[in-house]
């Protein structure tokens, strides 16, 4: 972040005349005189100047999914000079990847894998596998995909002093 990190400063101070920085020290010296404990959504909080604020009660993990797979052919050539096919279709038995699908149980994850046989591998975003490979049969889609992929974590932040 060297040298772009002024440059994203000086160029937000244009746009944004109250934008300010900060630094990892600011944000301990927070969390300590206000007595939190150490933890990624407090240390967010203690930066932006509200320590005290009340924390939502889930975590929102997103993650950036690929559009397409660029890669067309295969890189080796086949017998006769003709090109094997590297990507798979767009659907299969009607789900596509990163689609969010829920799983017998009531588990709600992405696919993060398809195979033609039907059996899918279903993850969440942080990379748990729920499954290897679960038939499309017993699955329910919820959603399709976007690009950016959004996964609700109901849990409870560290509470605030």
């Amino acid at each position: 972040m060297g040298i772009m990190r002024w440059a994203f400063y000086s160029g937000l101070k244009e746009e944004y005349a109250d934008a300010g920085a900060a630094c990892g020290y600011t944000a301990k010296n927070t969390r300590i005189r206000n007595g939190l404990e150490k933890d990624h959504a407090v240390g967010a909080r203690c930066t932006g100047g509200n320590p005290k604020s009340i924390p939502l009660d889930a975590i929102y993990m997103q993650k950036a999914a690929g559009r397409r797979n660029r890669q067309i052919h295969k890189a080796a050539v086949n017998k006769g000079g003709k090109r094997k096919l590297n990507q798979s279709p767009k659907y299969v038995f009607g789900f596509q990847l990163f689609g969010r699908v829920q799983m017998p149980g009531g588990l709600k994850g992405f696919i993060f894998g398809r195979r033609s046989s039907g059996s899918f591998d279903i993850r969440t975003l942080d990379g748990t596998k729920l499954s290897a490979g679960i038939s499309c049969k017993k699955l329910n889609l919820l959603s399709r995909r976007t690009a950016i992929l959004t996964e609700k974590e109901d849990m409870r932040l560290p509470p605030h002093a």
